[in-house]
This record gives C-alpha cells, sequence and structure tokens, in this order.
C-alpha cells in the first residue's frame, strides 16, 4: 500500500498506514535481528540542507540497521547546490543513485517540489517551519508505547507553536484520532498560526484552549509537549532573547502534573527542561529519540515495498 509514496506532511498517511508503520515498529523493536538484511543492496539519500542531530543520524542508523548504504550530504555546502543548482536538478540527479531520498530544508515547501520531479520516494525530514512526518510517527509510537493509546488524551504543546514544525505535524495527527484535546501555551508572540487554528482544531470541532503559563495546564495533561525557542526562525537576536526563557520545566512544575503524564521533546533543548527532569520516570525524550530509528526503519521498508 505505501510503496513508492512520497511523505510530505502527516495527512499524506492515511490512519491504517499509520497504523501499519507503527505495527511494523513493534516488530522490528521485538526481533532487530529479522531485519539485519532486508535493505541489501538498497540506497537511501539523505539531503541535509539545514543542520541535524538525530533526524539525520537516525535516518542513517536506520538504514544502516537494515543492511543498506547512506549516502548524501550534511549541509548545502558540501554539493552542488552551492554552485546554484536547483532542487529539481538534484533530486533528478539523486534519483539516478538512490532507492529512497530523505530531505531537509529550510524553505516550506521544498520537499514537495522535489517530490514533484523525483523518481524514487522523498520524505520530508523537515521543511522550515512547517511540517516534520517522521519525527510525528516517532511521536506516536512513543505514545502509543508508553500511554498504550492515541486517542482520548489531554495534550499540552508548550513553547514555539508558531514555527515548531513538529508542534503542528503532531496536532494535524493527533487530531484525526477520537476524543483528544490540546492545551496550547504559548507567548502571544509564538501562537499557534492561524491555519492550523482554523483549518484543523477549529473545522474539526477539536477542543482546544490557549493558555500563557504551564501552572495552568499541568494537572489536566495526559501529555506535555515540550519545545524549544527556535534561534534560527527569528529575524532578530533582540526578540529570541527576550522569549527563549519564557517556559522551563523542573521539578517543582513536574509535581503539579499526573503521576501518569508523560513528558516529549523533539530535541534538541536548549534549556527550556531542567536536567533535573532528567531523572524523573516520567520523562521519555530520550527513548523517544531511540524510537525515532525503529519507526524511520519501518517507514524505509514500507516505502521501498519490501515488507
Amino acid at each position: 500500500m505505501l510503496k513508492g509514496k512520497n511523505v510530505i506532511d502527516p495527512m499524506d498517511l492515511s490512519l491504517e498506514e499509520l497504523d501499519e508503520i507503527l505495527n511494523l515498529a513493534d516488530e522490528i523493536i521485538a526481533e532487530p535481528n529479522k531485519f539485519t538484511h532486508a535493505c541489501d543492496g538498497n540506497v537511501l539519500a539523505a539531503l541535509f540542507y539545514e543542520p541535524s542531530t538525530r533526524t539525520r543520524l537516525s535516518f542513517e542508523a536506520a538504514m544502516c540497521r537494515l543492511g543498506g548504504k547512506v549516502i548524501g550530504f550534511s549541509e548545502p555546502n558540501a554539493s552542488s547546490v552551492a554552485k546554484g543548482e536547483s532542487i529539481a536538478d538534484t533530486i533528478r540527479t539523486i534519483a539516478c543513485y538512490a532507492d529512497v531520498a530523505v530531505m531537509r530544508h529550510p524553505k516550506e515547501g521544498a520537499p514537495r517540489v522535489a517530490a514533484q520531479y523525483s523518481d524514487i520516494p522523498v520524505i520530508n525530514a523537515g521543511d522550515g517551519g512547517h511540517q516534520h512526518p517522521t519525527q510525528t510517527l516517532t511521536d506516536l509510537l512513543t505514545i502509543r508505547a508508553t500511554m498504550g493509546r492515541l486517542d482520548n488524551l489531554t495534550i499540552g504543546c508548550c513553547g514555539d507553536l508558531k514555527f515548531g514544525r513538529t508542534v503542528h505535524s503532531l496536532i494535524k495527527t493527533l487530531s484525526r484520532y477520537e476524543n483528544n484535546k490540546f492545551i496550547l501555551i504559548s507567548p502571544e508572540e509564538l501562537e499557534i498560526p492561524e491555519y492550523i487554528r482554523r483549518e484543523v482544531l477549529e473545522k474539526r470541532n477539536i477542543e482546544f484552549k490557549q493558555v500563557r503559563t504551564m501552572e495552568e495546564a499541568m494537572d489536566e495533561l495526559d501529555i506535555l509537549y515540550m519545545t524549544r525557542v527556535q534561534r534560527e526562525r527569528f529575524f532578530n537576536e533582540e526578540d529570541y532573547i527576550k522569549l527563549k526563557d519564557t517556559y522551563i520545566l523542573d521539578n517543582e512544575k513536574m509535581k503539579l502534573a499526573k503521576k501518569d503524564m508523560i513528558v516529549l521533546h523533539p530535541l534538541p533543548r536548549v534549556n527550556e527542561i531542567s536536567y533535573e527532569v532528567d531523572n524523573d520516570q516520567r520523562a521519555v525524550y530520550f527513548k523517544q529519540a531511540k524510537y525515532g530509528m525503529f519507526v524511520r526503519m519501518a517507514l524505509i521498508l514500507k516505502l521501498l515495498g519490501i515488507y
């Protein structure tokens, strides 16, 4: 069903397809040795026009653990992009060498353009402040593994909700499951974009509210999804400095939360989660990073039509 498909937006995947990917990820976690040669002879192209640690390395680790090979670049100056090559020409060339491509780009919509010119599946690994579908797959696998469900949840999204592509993708996806509601915690300057509020939450009659402090929401939450204030999305340093320390999760705030609430974070963190919180069993963001590798293994296998 998924063979040859592009994954640019989380809405490109039906709920049935999401289940397929998550179920295969569960199989990989349970029996990793079964998949060590699944991608023998296949090549993944990793095209990263923007810095990345977890997403790039988890895709590379995923392909390596499946027995495949990885080619690509980790910043545009290491490729012909520095000479002015277009995305269309880059992907046409890469498609001559690889079986699947993953692209991160600072410009919104760039991976979709690549997909229009590509003969191989293209996976969006984050485009500007827009979408990040494989982080959403990671989040879903983490939530399902720790909470046992993807519905009937109260999700608090905290921090940079304006530019936070991980939040945009997560809200779009979790809005498709029954009885989920959202508490959006941000300063006025970093509120959720109007199109997410209007086209996703309001259009689907999803229950949500906007608050300014974490304390207002902590005792209601099943999931707290923390995000950093992203320096790279600001036009001037002054605005970033003003907002960067607005929300800091520490042990005192964790005392206000339910005993079974979980804390997620797409990472990297700067200082929005105190290191003391790492020892709380409800902090699952490093497990989340590991789940990211397994779910990307599953996605690669599905897009190549191997499983």
